[in-house]
């Protein structure tokens, strides 16, 4: 039987194929939104973390310009940070523990209820005229807690409000969440800090939880593992014990530690926008909004990742490229060139992301994956810190350019040894996860 061509086929039919064809092409290139069609408890979610997301971002912004107003110290903003990075680390892995023995959903619930609460106090410590330091330290290292509980709990939830081929969409979507409201919340936060004031961006934030607070009302009940009956005690040392015997699962993790303590590059835009650039205050803010632009294109254009069942071979390679253009990043002397360079690192960490947390969720049993979530919570706080201190370090021993061009190529040659030493982790298949 003689096959039929498109050009044999009726007007009509080629224009309904091609009609057919242009949604599955946009699926493969632009972000999957099914898992926002088909879970309605997923879109809330969703929708819900976005928003406050937003004024989070918003919030953390202002935080750190009424610090600066009080104190006219840059150490003391720098405090700021501080204040939220070590409840971030000490109670991230507690916070996953938690979330593997109560109701996801109560906590995820009552650790959003306070953090709303604290941003209650920060509108009405505004609205009343006290402005303490103290204050502010206090609730943003509150707020850290409350998010060290809220992110395990919310995390872990997704996969079971979704199957597990939809998880890299899902993780893309939430990639998008995080780098739009890096991005837009802090340039919202100084709009509305000019224009009507420190409360103002707080009460913004008090009602942006309200989507969060919403969302996570409206879930089902979640205790991990077996359904309705009291899970037992979990232990947070259980859990390092899980991952130390769980080969591609710490692969995850060592990978995204290659790139962020060995090429992280933040803490030298400064001294690099002065003497590669000749620019000032503005040329570091471009330079620090590079990577999440390149985040937000690489979520925006995530469709194509849904196809890709080797999720390790394509963790090693996102971790390479992201070395690879740091270390590109470093050669560059003009401006527009650096700025490519690092929208690709940006982008290629996405990628990453979107593995890493594919495979967290998809190969950890439910009664680990809060204990899990914590450990990432603990990495994605910590790695980049730590990354700051040893690129500054390195500078300052040797040269900015040798540093930056130096944790590149360490980056590209780490996550090589990683993937050499552990083929397995290369073959990994999403389609019988194993951790």
């Amino acid at each position: 039987m003689p096959r039929t061509t498109t050009s044999d086929a009726p007007a009509g039919d080629r224009a309904a194929a091609s009609g057919a064809s242009r949604p599955r092409l946009r699926g493969r290139i632009f972000a999957d939104l099914t898992p926002l069609r088909v879970s309605p408890d997923y879109r809330r979610l969703w929708c819900g973390n976005t928003v406050s997301w937003m004024g989070q971002q918003m919030t953390a912004l202002a935080v750190s310009l009424q610090v600066y107003a009080l104190t006219r110290s840059t150490f003391a903003v720098g405090l700021v940070g501080l204040c939220s990075l070590v409840p971030l680390i000490v109670f991230g892995l507690y916070g996953g523990a938690i979330a593997d023995t109560v109701d996801r959903r109560k906590l995820g619930l009552y650790s959003a209820a306070g953090a709303t609460a604290m941003s209650v106090v920060l509108a009405g410590a505004a609205l009343a005229g006290y402005h303490r330091v103290w204050l502010l330290y206090t609730v943003v290292a509150l707020q850290a807690v409350c998010f060290a509980m809220n992110s395990p709990a919310r995390s872990s939830m997704i996969p079971r409000l979704l199957p597990a081929e939809q998880l890299p969409a899902a993780n893309a979507l939430s990639s998008l969440t995080t780098n739009l409201g890096l991005m837009g919340g802090p340039m919202l936060g100084g709009v509305i800090v000019g224009w009507w004031g420190y409360q103002a961006a707080y009460l913004i934030d008090v009602v942006a939880f309200g989507a969060s607070l919403y969302a996570m009302w409206r879930l089902p009940a979640m205790r991990p593992g077996a359904g309705d009956r009291p899970a037992r005690r979990a232990s947070v040392l259980d859990g390092l014990r899980f991952l130390a015997t769980r080969p591609n699962l710490r692969m995850t993790f060592f990978s995204d530690l290659a790139a962020m303590v060995l090429a992280q590059p933040r803490a030298l835009f400064p001294a690099i926008a002065a003497l590669w650039f000749g620019g000032d205050a503005k040329t570091v803010g471009l330079l620090v909004a590079a990577p999440a632009v390149g985040a937000v294109l690489g979520g925006l254009f995530s469709g194509w990742l849904g196809g890709i069942r080797r999720h390790g071979l394509a963790i090693l390679v996102a971790v390479a490229a992201w070395g690879a253009a740091i270390a590109a990043f470093g050669l560059s002397r003009h401006l527009w060139l650096g700025l490519f360079f690092l929208a690709v690192a940006g982008c290629a960490d996405t990628v990453s992301m979107v593995f890493r947390s594919t495979m967290l969720q998809a190969a950890t049993p439910d009664e680990m994956r809060g204990r899990l979530q914590g450990v990432f919570v603990v990495v994605v706080a910590g790695g980049p810190r730590l990354g700051d201190f040893l690129a500054g370090s390195a500078a300052d021993l040797t040269s900015p350019a040798a540093a930056v061009i130096g944790g590149g190529l360490a980056c590209v040659l780490v996550v090589t040894a990683l993937g050499l030493g552990r083929r397995a982790f290369a073959r990994y298949d999403a389609r019988d996860p194993q951790p």
